[in-house]
């Protein structure tokens, strides 16, 4: 399973994730807005995206820290 979530600075929602992700001891890669990415690279690459962090699971976009908390209370993270 390859995790990927884009994040900036100052984003509760971020912070969430991540400890989520590390609590469950996932694997995962951080890019962080204006470090790694620009706004335009993630919208052009995820157009439906609106808010952060956005993830993705094996290169499909799964939402931000909500849809990321469903998987896990699903077992399917």
């Amino acid at each position: 399973m390859a995790i990927v979530m884009y994040s900036k600075n100052e984003c509760s929602f971020c912070d969430k994730a991540r400890e989520l992700l590390r609590q469950e001891g996932k694997f995962f890669i951080e890019y962080k807005l204006e470090r790694d990415f620009s706004r335009e690279t993630l919208k052009a690459l995820y157009p439906s995206a609106k808010t952060f962090p956005v993830i993705t699971i094996d290169s499909r976009y799964i939402g931000g820290y909500n849809e990321l908390s469903k998987l896990k209370e699903e077992g399917k993270l």
